[in-house]
C-alpha cells in the first residue's frame, strides 16, 4: 500500500538536488580559476565529480 505514493511524491517533486545555489556559485568560482579539477571540485564540496559536471552542464555549454 505505501508502494504506491512513492513513484507519484517522485514524478511530483522530483529528486532533489545536493547542490545550493551557493555551493554552485562556489563550484563555478572553483572551475573557472583552474587551479583545482573537476574531481578536487567535488572532493573538497562532497559530492561527486559526475555531479559537479552536471551543476555546471549549462555554464560549460555558453
Amino acid at each position: 500500500m505505501e508502494r504506491d505514493p512513492v513513484p507519484e511524491r517522485t514524478n511530483a517533486g522530483g529528486r532533489p538536488t545536493p547542490l545550493s545555489p551557493d555551493t554552485l556559485r562556489t563550484a563555478r568560482r572553483l572551475f573557472e580559476q583552474r587551479d583545482m579539477t573537476v574531481a578536487q571540485i567535488g572532493e573538497v564540496l562532497g559530492v561527486s565529480r559526475s555531479m559537479i559536471y552536471r551543476a555546471l552542464r549549462k555554464y560549460l555549454s555558453k
